[in-house]
């Protein structure tokens, strides 16, 4: 009889980590709340999602992410990476480089 290992189901792969729109420095884990325990404590889960992603969830669900700031520039920076005028002019530039218009800063 041979054994066939099968893959564990309690521990997941782990994901990529990537910067978090909103802040700098975020830790990679996410958090699950229930909506009820978020409305009950608003405060304190706005001051976890400085940290960390919150999930909240309907009925065991997710409904929605709740995104909090370290900073000021957190904010800032959240809302530039999320301006669609911002989005497309980057997005122009990039194609436009690709056909071969514009100064590379290696021309510089």
């Amino acid at each position: 009889m041979t054994s066939h290992k099968r893959p564990s189901k309690s521990s997941p792969s782990s994901p990529k980590r990537r910067r978090r729109a909103g802040s700098s420095e975020k830790q990679s884990a996410r958090l699950e709340v229930a909506l009820a325990k978020v409305k009950d404590d608003l405060s304190k889960y706005l001051r976890l999602a400085a940290r960390q992603e919150i999930v909240i969830t309907r009925h065991g669900r997710p409904a929605g992410v709740l995104i909090g700031f370290d900073s000021e520039e957190d904010w800032l920076d959240y809302r530039l990476e999320h301006h669609p005028e911002f989005l497309n002019r980057v997005a122009e530039a990039r194609e436009a480089l690709r056909k071969g218009l514009g100064t590379r800063l290696e021309e510089l």
